[in-house]
């Protein structure tokens, strides 16, 4: 798995509609929380200090809506957008859990390129317990939406699985 000191969800929906999205912070840990329940995981809590982290990221990126550009931080973050509508709490982290077909536990390892594996990898990672995310819609265009997930501590650690 690689080594990266940003993990990005980059996901982008062309054919879904997505309903009205919630923004709650349990929102997003309830879907969390069942997604790392589902192997066996611990639940995270909420942490504002990385939600606020979350929103001065998203509010930097909304103005070109470059979400392809690591940041380099302490934390593992992921990143997924629709130009169809918000992306609610659950859809966020669905798109996030459909790289569990592709990581293979006992080679830790992904069955392609490892982007979609090390999104998956880390919304289960043991020892990531705290989780603040933020919401934003791209200026550029008005139709593209996002969300920003950061955990503490980093996951994807090189070497380590994660569960």
């Amino acid at each position: 798995m690689p080594s990266t000191s940003a993990i990005f969800c980059l996901l982008a929906l062309a054919t879904i509609h997505l309903s009205s999205a919630h923004n709650k912070p349990e929102d997003y840990l309830k879907a969390h929380n069942e997604a790392r329940a589902s192997v066996g995981v611990g639940p995270m809590s909420w942490d504002y200090k990385l939600a606020d982290y979350s929103h001065k990221h998203a509010q930097k990126l909304k103005g070109n809506c470059n979400l392809k550009k690591p940041q380099v931080s302490k934390y593992s973050e992921t990143i997924a957008w629709s130009s169809q509508g918000e992306i609610t709490a659950a859809e966020f982290v669905k798109m996030c859990m459909d790289g569990k077909p592709l990581y293979d536990y006992n080679s830790n390892t992904c069955a392609l390129n490892g982007t979609k594996c090390a999104i998956y990898t880390q919304v289960v990672w043991r020892n990531s317990v705290r989780l603040g995310c933020a919401k934003e819609r791209c200026n550029n265009n008005g139709t593209l939406n996002f969300v920003i997930c950061n955990y503490d501590p980093r996951g994807n650690v090189f070497g380590q699985r994660p569960y």
